[in-house]
C-alpha cells in the first residue's frame, strides 16, 4: 500500500528563514521522480528550484502563488511505493543542493496526471498500485492551501519578527490562516489599524486606485529590498559626508595597467583595492553592530560588497576576503559577480555575509548621493561619475577628471573623526594612486 510523504520546505541556508511561492512546477495527481523540481520559490537572495527527495504521485499543494512558506512548513504530500520511501530509512529526505537562480526546463519524463478517484499511480518502473481498496485517494487539482498545523498561533519567524518591530501583540490578534493560524497579512492589517487587533475573516480594505493610478503588489525581491532598507533607516542612526576628488591620476594608472597583456583593470577594481587599504587603517568601519544594540562586532575579514542592477533590481554580491586579493584578483572577481547578476545565476551565498559595500552610482550619470546603509553593516563608500570638470591643479585652473566621493556610516560605531579621516584617506589614494604602494 502506498504511504503518504510529506515534504518541507528546507532550510535554504544563509539565515533565510522563508520563501515566497512564485511558480507550482506540478500538480495534484502528476507521477514525479526523486529529486525533481516541484516548485520555484523566491528568496532574499534569490530564486531557486526545490526538488523533492520522494519520488509518487502528487497528493497535494502547500502554498498559493505569491504566498510566502516559512522553513520547516509543507510544501507537497507524495504517495510512495512501498519500499521507495528513501534515502532514509525511515523515509527521512536528506540534504540536496537547490538548483540556481532562474527557471530551468525539467529534462524529466513527460508529466503522468492520475484522475481524481483513481487509484494511485506508482513511479516508473515500480510494481502496479494495489487494487481500489487499497488505494490511496487523489484529491480533485485545486488552489494550493496553506496547511499548517495549528500547534501555536504563529510559526513563521518573520511574522514574530515583523510583530516584534511594530510592537503587535501577537496574543491579542486572531489569524485568517488555517486552524487561526497568524499570517504575515494578519500582523499587517494590525500594523494599518494603529496596532489594534485584526479581525481574522475580515479582509484588508483596499483603497481604490484614483484615476489612472496602477497598484503594484510589493512582493518578492522588491518587498525584500524595501524590508531591509526601511529596517536599516529606522534602526541605524547614519550619518553621511563627501568630497570631491581629482582622479585624473587615478585615470592614468588604469591606462597604464592595462597596456600589460592579462585581464582589464576596472575603475571599480582599483577602488575596490584603496577600500581595503582604507579599512585596514581604520578597521572599526569594517564592523556591525548587534542585533540588541549592546556590542559592536568588528569583523578581521573584508567581504566586500558592491551594488549591481539586474533585472530583478538592486543586488548586493559579496567578494570574501577582499583584504588578500591584489588588484588584478579583485577585478576578475568582480567581473565575475558582476555576469553573474545579470544572468540571474548568483547564489544565496553569494549575495550575503558582506561587511563593507562600495556603491558606484556613477555608472547611472549622477554626481552623489546619501545612501542607505546595507544593513546590518556600518559603512559604505559612494563613488560618483569621473568627469571633467574644472579644478585647480598646482596652482592653476585646469580641466582635470573629477568625481565625487560619500561616505555613509553608522554613528554608533565611530565618530566623525574617524568617517572623516578614512574619507580623506580614500580621496588621497584617488588622487596620488602611489600611495597605496606604501600600504603594500
Amino acid at each position: 500500500m502506498p504511504v503518504v510523504r510529506e515534504f518541507t520546505l528546507p532550510d535554504l541556508g544563509e539565515g533565510l528563514t522563508g520563501a515566497e511561492v512564485v511558480r507550482w512546477m506540478v500538480e495534484v495527481g502528476e507521477v514525479i521522480a526523486v529529486d525533481q523540481p516541484v516548485v520555484e520559490v523566491e528568496t532574499a537572495k534569490a530564486v531557486v528550484e526545490v526538488p523533492c527527495p520522494y519520488g509518487g504521485v502528487v497528493t497535494a499543494l502547500f502554498g498559493a502563488v505569491g504566498e510566502e512558506v516559512p522553513v520547516g512548513a509543507p510544501l507537497v504530500t507524495v504517495a510512495v511505493a512501498p519500499g521507495d520511501d528513501l534515502p532514509g530509512a525511515l523515509g527521512e529526505p536528506v540534504e540536496r543542493p537547490l538548483v540556481g537562480y532562474g527557471v530551468v526546463e525539467s529534462s524529466g519524463a513527460r508529466r503522468r496526471r492520475v484522475r481524481s478517484g483513481a487509484a494511485a499511480q506508482a513511479p516508473v518502473g515500480s510494481a502496479p498500485a494495489p487494487a481500489a481498496p487499497a488505494a490511496v485517494p487523489v484529491p480533485a487539482p485545486a488552489a494550493p492551501v496553506a496547511a499548517v498545523p495549528a500547534v501555536i498561533p504563529v510559526i513563521s519567524p518573520l511574522v514574530r519578527r515583523l510583530a516584534r518591530e511594530h510592537g503587535i501583540d501577537l496574543a491579542g490578534l486572531s489569524g485568517s490562516g488555517p486552524d487561526g493560524l497568524i499570517m504575515r497579512a494578519d500582523v499587517e492589517r494590525a500594523v494599518a489599524a494603529g496596532s489594534a487587533p485584526a479581525v481574522a475573516a475580515a479582509p484588508a480594505a483596499v483603497a481604490a486606485p484614483a484615476g489612472d493610478a496602477e497598484v503594484i503588489p510589493l512582493r518578492g525581491l522588491r518587498r525584500t529590498i524595501a524590508e531591509k532598507l526601511g529596517r536599516s533607516h529606522r534602526e541605524i542612526p547614519a550619518a553621511t559626508c563627501w568630497v570631491d576628488a581629482d582622479a585624473t591620476a587615478l585615470m592614468e594608472l588604469r591606462k597604464q595597467l592595462n597596456l600589460a597583456p592579462g585581464p582589464k583593470v576596472s575603475v571599480l577594481a582599483l577602488l575596490a583595492r584603496i577600500c581595503t587599504v582604507a579599512l585596514a587603517r581604520f578597521p572599526e568601519l569594517n564592523s556591525s553592530v548587534s542585533a540588541d544594540g549592546s556590542e559592536i562586532i568588528r569583523h578581521r575579514a573584508v567581504h566586500l560588497g558592491f551594488a549591481a542592477q539586474s533585472e530583478r533590481g538592486l543586488v548586493v554580491p559579496v567578494v570574501r576576503g577582499a583584504q588578500s586579493l591584489g588588484t588584478e584578483q579583485l577585478g576578475t572577481e568582480l567581473a565575475r559577480l558582476t555576469e553573474s547578476a545579470r544572468s540571474g545565476s548568483l547564489t544565496p551565498a553569494e549575495l550575503t555575509g558582506g561587511t563593507f559595500t562600495l556603491n558606484n552610482y556613477g555608472v547611472f550619470g549622477v554626481d552623489g548621493s546619501t545612501p542607505i546603509l546595507n544593513h546590518p553593516e556600518a559603512a559604505m563608500l559612494g563613488v560618483g561619475r569621473i568627469t571633467p570638470k574644472p579644478w585647480v591643479f598646482e596652482g592653476e585652473l585646469a580641466v582635470r577628471q573629477v568625481t565625487q566621493l560619500s561616505f555613509t556610516f553608522d554613528h554608533r560605531v565611530c565618530d566623525g573623526g574617524t568617517a572623516g579621516g578614512f574619507l580623506r584617506f580614500v580621496a588621497d589614494c584617488v588622487e596620488q594612486p602611489g600611495m597605496l604602494l606604501r600600504q603594500l
